[in-house]
């Protein structure tokens, strides 16, 4: 008995709710002039979160390919090749490497370089250097892009004599 009045009530109750639910107040089916606003504004959020789920991301196709510089990227590898390489990524162009010395050198050094641009530009190169003390200075990490910006155009006016 004592379950029977609270299913009873839980039914009532939840037939309520469902109905309170699908009642909006508004019998034009527009939003009042002073709420058009706001209403539109969330309509507009929720369509643009409505657009795309998971299955979408990964069905999805890129929209914008990423292009390195095979000069850059190669001459990257040339110069830095007494680094160890960790990490290697030719869709993105970056080059991850771990600690090594220099030959004739005794301070060990690892590099991260990034290759932005298909171009052969030093905007399209960036190159952090790091010791095991910390940051090396500015010019140090500019020597190293100057040299592998000079052994990228060796390397193409070579691939142009072919």
């Amino acid at each position: 008995m004592k379950y029977g009045k609270t299913l009873r009530v839980t039914v009532i109750g939840a037939i309520c709710l469902g109905l309170a639910a699908c009642g909006g107040g508004n019998k034009g089916g527009k939003p009042p002039a002073s709420t058009a606003r706001t209403i539109s504004h969330k309509e507009e959020i929720q369509g643009a979160a409505t657009k795309s789920s998971v299955f979408d991301f990964l069905n999805a196709k890129p929209d914008q390919t990423v292009q390195v510089n095979r000069y850059l990227w190669t001459a990257s590898l040339d110069i830095l090749s007494f680094l160890p390489v960790q990490s290697v990524d030719p869709f993105t162009g970056v080059i991850v490497t771990g600690y090594g010395t220099p030959p004739g050198g005794g301070r060990s050094y690892r590099a991260t370089v990034h290759i932005k641009d298909p171009a052969l530009d030093a905007r399209s190169l960036n190159v952090a250097l790091q010791s095991k003390g910390g940051p090396v200075s500015a010019s140090t990490s500019r020597a190293v892009e100057d040299a592998i910006l000079s052994r990228a155009r060796q390397l193409r006016i070579a691939d142009k004599k072919l």
